[in-house]
């Protein structure tokens, strides 16, 4: 495997052809002393996490807040444009660190890592479905579901065919070789579930996951996302869309960087 600098915060497509990345160090145990006796630890746990941007003049973003996602959850968090959903997004997915506060990922306390350990924790724990996609051109739909499990040990036979496994999950078996331009709206979203579903992640976050599609495609998107949920994924969906969010089992609600409401919508678990 050729060397890696620890500074990288994401691997590339030049890595598809080599073992793991272990130049990353990936926290397997909790850290930081979350202790939940005779229950399972949750998923997500913000205390009092706020995101404050230096400005001048600054800009709290996201309130501090508290915010518990109990595995096996389905949250859709919902908000105008500026309520603070995409810096929560971010601070979720390990995309950027809270300005005060905590958040404990499965038990880990993410504050404390290192920018590499960050980057592993993200890609071994957390899955994510953006509206538009970001689907490498040049790659074909397999090879782009390959990179997102370039940090489980195997080599690139055994990621082809947990890449495959992924996309045969998402009803993609008979496009495995084929590039994004070859294929519809829905069918690349499907290609990101299965991105965001190959590395077995704790949590998935889909960003506006329906945004770019018609109201057909984006209802079996949807549908998709009730099956996942169905088998015991943990869920968070950031939408503006109240219908999308009406499939969840909770709803947070945010404004100006604050939560507004956070209400069970349906049973709320699996």
């Amino acid at each position: 495997m050729r060397s890696l600098r620890r500074s990288r915060g994401a691997p590339t497509p030049d890595d598809l052809d080599d073992g793991p990345l272990e130049a990353w160090a990936v926290p397997t145990a909790p850290a930081g002393g979350l202790s939940f006796e005779g229950e399972a630890v949750p998923v997500v746990v913000l205390h009092q996490a706020g995101r404050t941007f230096a400005g001048p003049p600054p800009v709290e973003a996201l309130k501090p807040t508290d915010l518990v996602i109990e595995r096996g959850e389905y949250v859709a968090i919902v908000g105008p444009s500026g309520s603070g959903k995409s810096t929560l997004l971010h601070l979720l997915g390990l995309l950027d660190t809270p300005t005060a506060g905590s958040y404990h990922l499965d038990g880990i306390d993410t504050v404390t890592l290192s920018e590499p350990e960050r980057a592993g924790v993200r890609a071994a724990r957390i899955g994510f479905v953006f509206q538009a996609f970001h689907l490498l051109a040049h790659r074909s739909i397999v090879e782009n579901v390959m990179l997102a499990d370039l940090y489980r040990p195997g080599g690139r036979d055994r990621r082809r065919e947990r890449a495959v496994e992924a996309l045969v999950s998402v009803g993609l078996e008979h496009r495995l070789d084929a590039t994004p331009a070859t294929l519809s709206g829905g069918e690349r979203q499907r290609v990101a579930v299965a991105r965001a579903l190959v590395s077995e992640p704790s949590l998935l976050l889909a960003d506006e996951p329906t945004g770019n599609l018609d109201t057909a495609t984006g209802d079996q998107i949807m549908a998709l996302f009730d099956d996942l949920h169905g088998q015991g994924l943990t869920l968070a969906v950031i939408t503006h869309d109240r219908s999308v969010a009406a499939r969840a089992g909770r709803v947070v609600g945010l404004r100006d960087g604050e939560v507004i409401e956070d209400r069970l919508v349906g049973s709320g678990m699996r």
